[in-house]
């Protein structure tokens, strides 16, 4: 049973594997408290916006909209790298995925496909935004490739976790398409790689 991060710790989990961090707004106390629960958490999902410009981006993602409120997740990782804190505590991102996915990232095992939305990931996930169309055109700059993979690391490396615990949400949620413009074995490479 791994307990959330305090927000001193998420903090400086980030700035010790070597990221930029902005913390946004009153991101420590920002989160979805009293909608579901938050922990124990058991890994990281990766997303892309599907928007652009880092302003626009940073902001939907610290207040969310009508029908879904903000955060939407915890952190915002754009194209220059820079990793834009925006919410501790539950967060909307993840929403309801397949019971036996979280069941593999658990025992860090190789994942099944989603088949099933039947499981509140938002209890159990961090959750990373990445500003990226999603269209499988718009470029990923190397320092934001670089930043997912750290801010990834950054998390595993805390819980003593594998590349294992890292998901695209298309891997967690049925319908999903994120990321899209990398594969997720290939960031797991990367953060294992990291991990050594």
């Amino acid at each position: 049973m791994a307990p959330p991060m305090s927000a001193d710790q998420f903090l400086a989990a980030l700035r010790a594997e070597g990221l930029t961090v902005v913390e946004t707004g009153q991101w420590r106390s920002h989160n979805r408290a009293g909608h579901g629960g938050w922990g124990p958490v058991n890994g990281v999902v990766i997303h892309h916006t599907a928007t652009s410009g880092s302003d626009a981006t940073v902001r939907l993602c610290y207040d969310g909209y009508e029908a879904l409120p903000g955060p939407l997740c915890h952190g915002v990782i754009t194209k220059d790298g820079r990793v834009h804190l925006v919410g501790n505590g539950r967060a909307n991102h993840a929403g309801a995925g397949d019971g036996d996915v979280l069941r593999a990232v658990i025992a860090e095992k190789r994942l099944p496909p989603p088949v099933k939305n039947d499981t509140d990931g938002n209890t159990h996930f961090y959750g990373f935004e990445c500003e990226n169309l999603g269209d499988g055109k718009d470029p990923w700059p190397q320092a934001q490739l670089d930043a997912v993979e750290k801010a990834a690391a950054a998390v595993c490396r805390h819980y003593r976790w594998t590349e294992r615990s890292v998901i695209g949400h298309k891997e967690w949620q049925v319908g999903k398409v994120d990321p899209r413009g990398f594969t997720m074995d290939w960031l797991r490479e990367r953060v294992r790689d990291r991990l050594k």
